[in-house]
């Protein structure tokens, strides 16, 4: 089994509440949390108003798999988030 992590730190301008910021970040939740080899967190800055940490992991018996989902979600980050990124981090996991 092959595993990797996607940790993701975004500042988000103008954010005037956290409702807001969990609103404009949902979108990663939505769209990759219902995936079966993926799993979704807002792993840091919870109660943090203009950043956020969200960390992805995802599994599959072929490394390909892995690498092919984390850039898939990577693009999605860069692509269509309403936030600037700080800093994207990718990882294997033993």
């Amino acid at each position: 089994m092959k595993t990797g992590l996607l940790r993701a730190t975004f500042y988000l301008p103008g954010c005037n509440s956290l409702k807001e910021k969990r609103q404009r970040l949902a979108k990663l939740r939505d769209k990759f949390g219902k995936q079966s080899n993926v799993a979704v967190c807002e792993s840091s800055m919870a109660d943090e108003l203009r950043q956020g940490e969200w960390t992805f992991v995802a599994v599959s018996a072929s490394a390909k798999v892995v690498q092919q989902t984390l850039a898939e979600i990577e693009r999605f980050i860069t692509q269509s988030l309403d936030a600037e990124i700080l800093n994207l981090e990718q990882e294997w996991l033993v």
